[in-house]
């Protein structure tokens, strides 16, 4: 399978929406690692009850590529928006922890995905063709 096959398909959506989901529920309380690592990046207090709803709100974003392909894109471009973000505040506050490695990693995934497309609703082969 090629990397572009695997950036397309409906499989790799899922499996990512898992991972949002888990670091939805992570950033719940949140717990110590990741409570650590927000505040090695300096993020406000008042910002942090937000980070469980946008991760819940982007695991349902990419999970809907089983119906609805396009809004699986629009979750994977603020994703993509979202770890530049991430990537920002870790360069910023001079944090060069595995969490810059992290944030990184999933800014060029989600930008991947973003240009690759979801494969569209039906089976079909997506805008690439």
């Amino acid at each position: 399978m090629t990397l572009a096959a695997v950036l397309h398909a409906r499989r790799t959506y899922a499996v990512l929406a898992a991972m949002q989901a888990g670091d939805a529920v992570a950033c719940i309380g949140p717990i110590a690692p990741v409570r650590a690592a927000l505040d090695a990046v300096g993020l406000p207090e008042n910002v942090r009850p937000l980070l469980p709803i946008v991760k819940a709100a982007s695991a349902v974003g990419l999970v809907s590529v089983y119906r609805f392909p396009a809004l699986a894109r629009l979750t994977t471009f603020m994703l993509t928006v979202y770890f530049t973000l991430a990537v920002g505040a870790h360069i910023r506050a001079k944090d060069w922890s595995p969490g810059l490695l992290a944030a990184s990693s999933l800014l060029g995934l989600f930008g991947a995905m973003t240009v690759q497309g979801p494969p569209q609703r039906g089976g079909g082969h997506g805008p690439r063709g």
